[in-house]
């Protein structure tokens, strides 16, 4: 068995794509997840370049060094952090430490370098996308949206939205509501 670390999966349909790509490749019964895939056998060394140069192709790429592999790691815990309404009430600095046991002023030092950005603002991106999605199903109201998605207020969630997409959540739904497909441009 051999753990691969991936780069850029985001979402349940980059879970799919991924494990599309290793059954073309012959890696059918692949455990493929948010950032990983545990193929059931040792791939040789040209091998491993045909998957990465796959995953390339698809926007994903593989994670051989530590650094790199930290800031998946601490991309996929704001992701969990984000979407897990019931258990989401926690410090993210605390769920950082506890679950990469590194302390958080680490983890955001290197990930501000690796990814050019800070970890809070990658957090407040994670947190507007699922804005947005809870904004395009139209089951919740905008307050109920801020309690699920951990903000104090209405007007502190329009206000980053606004900073961050340049509308207000009102302006989004009022926009195209149709999301571009994976191999859309």
């Amino acid at each position: 068995m051999t753990e691969l670390l991936i780069k850029n999966m985001v979402c349940q349909h980059c879970v799919q794509a991924v494990r599309n790509m290793l059954d073309k490749l012959g890696y059918a019964g692949a455990e493929v997840e948010l950032g990983k895939a545990v193929l059931p056998v040792t791939p040789d060394a040209a091998e491993m370049r045909r998957i990465d140069e796959e995953l390339r192709g698809l926007g994903f790429e593989l994670i051989t060094d530590a650094d790199s592999q930290l800031v998946e790691q601490a991309k996929l815990l704001v992701m969990h952090h984000v979407r897990e309404e019931k258990g989401m009430r926690h410090n993210l600095s605390d769920c950082m430490e506890r679950n990469l046991n590194v302390s958080y002023d680490t983890v955001s030092r290197i990930f501000s370098q690796k990814e050019g950005r800070t970890l809070e603002k990658y957090h407040i991106a994670q947190k507007i996308e699922r804005v947005k999605e809870l904004l395009q199903y139209g089951h919740h109201t905008l307050s109920e949206i801020a309690d699920m998605v951990d903000y104090s207020s209405v007007a502190h969630l329009s206000r980053q939205f606004k900073t961050v997409t340049g509308m207000t959540p009102t302006e989004y739904l009022r926009g195209p509501q149709r999301r571009k497909g994976l191999n859309e441009v």
